[in-house]
């Protein structure tokens, strides 16, 4: 295995070819190719994904080659594709994606469990082969201080590809230090700059909102308190935006009591949070399988690197679709809980939903 040393005027997003690992942060960019082998203790690089479910096999590896570089640098070209044309089919219907949300809110009326985390996806069939290339460089593109990835995923009718661009850092690890960055409580960007204005006024006064946040930022807390010496929890949240998106945000930060601990043991620590899955965690987790028609894979799963001394980042695998030749199926998700409106949540979907459709080249929303 070799690495190569960290170079910043590089243009890996050039480099990237279907297969290989792909991860772009605020803090550095990792490609990595194979051939791709089991990870052993003392491997330079670990990459790859934690799947929604815990208790799926995981996609770890240690590839052949690590190059890393700096941020990605920012691309001003125009990679739109006016020509582009798909058949868009949901799952489930938009109507019966209302419907499990009204079925989540009578179980929590009933007090099942206090929020679950519903998502519905969309099925796109295109008449070509569908550019992975050139979708990776769009997403980095649009938000190229976010986390743009790709990676390979198992298949038994030919290549898979797991791509997307994530708002939410799980954690990352460098050093003694630790950082989580939960994001819940989301609001649709608008073209309108007065009605963005009060898009945003609106999130951040909204009690369920806060409450919904508040919840993900206390389990996440809660899962790093044993790995800390320190930590800190801000008292309230922040705001961040996407190209699409509104999100309240906190930065939970500590110091680590072991710098051995591997930024993987972290993420497994941490993964699923409220924000993805629900609360409690295993009776929400239950009830997604019982109302979602489909299998999420490595959709609200975990996706990132560590090294041999543990550093490493792990974002949650939102914003994503797979790409499977001429197939593409794309992911999206509402956090739900008492005072959620089912038609409000549909549509938090249909917004969520537009990271991935413009990197895509449509702009109508779905």
């Amino acid at each position: 295995m070799t690495t190569e040393a960290v170079v910043v005027d590089a243009d890996p997003l050039g480099d990237y070819e279907v297969g290989s690992f792909f991860f772009a942060s605020p803090r550095g960019t990792v490609l990595a190719k194979g051939p791709f082998t089991a990870p052993e203790h003392g491997s330079p690089v670990t990459v790859g994904a934690l799947p929604f479910d815990p208790s799926a096999p995981a996609l770890l590896s240690a590839p052949m080659t690590v190059r890393r570089t700096g941020r990605l640098p920012l691309d001003t070209n125009d990679y739109s594709d006016s020509a582009a044309r798909f058949g868009i089919t949901p799952e489930p219907a938009p109507a019966e994606f209302e419907r499990g949300v009204a079925s989540a809110l009578e179980r929590m009326e009933a007090g099942e469990f206090a929020k679950v985390v519903l998502a519905r996806t969309l099925r796109l069939d295109s008449p070509v082969d569908v550019d992975v290339r050139r979708m990776l460089r769009r997403l980095a593109q649009r938000d190229p201080r976010g986390y743009t990835f790709a990676v390979d995923l198992p298949s038994v009718s030919g290549q898979r590809t797991l791509i997307g661009a994530s708002p939410e850092l799980l954690v990352s690890k460098c050093g003694k230090q630790v950082l989580s960055n939960p994001l819940a409580g989301s609001r649709p960007r608008s073209a309108d700059v007065e009605e963005d204005r009060r898009r945003v006024t609106d999130l951040l006064s909204s009690k369920k909102d806060r409450r919904e946040h508040a919840v993900v930022v206390e389990a996440v807390a809660e899962a790093l308190r044993p790995y800390c010496v320190k930590l800190d929890v801000p008292a309230g949240p922040a705001l961040v935006s996407t190209a699409t998106m509104w999100h309240l945000s906190t930065r939970v930060t500590g110091e680590l009591a072991d710098p051995d601990v591997s930024s993987v043991e972290l993420a497994r620590a941490l993964h699923p949070t409220p924000a993805v899955c629900g609360q409690p965690t295993a009776v929400a987790r239950a009830a997604i399988g019982e109302i979602e028609p489909f299998d999420r894979g490595f959709y609200t799963g975990a996706l990132g690197w560590s090294d041999d001394s543990g550093d490493g980042e792990w974002i949650v695998t939102i914003r994503c679709a797979e790409v499977e030749r001429r197939s593409v199926r794309l992911f999206a998700g509402a956090g739900i809980v008492p005072g959620s409106d089912p038609a409000a949540e549909l549509a938090e979907t249909s917004a969520k939903f537009r990271t991935l459709l413009l990197a895509l080249g449509i702009e109508q929303d779905a």
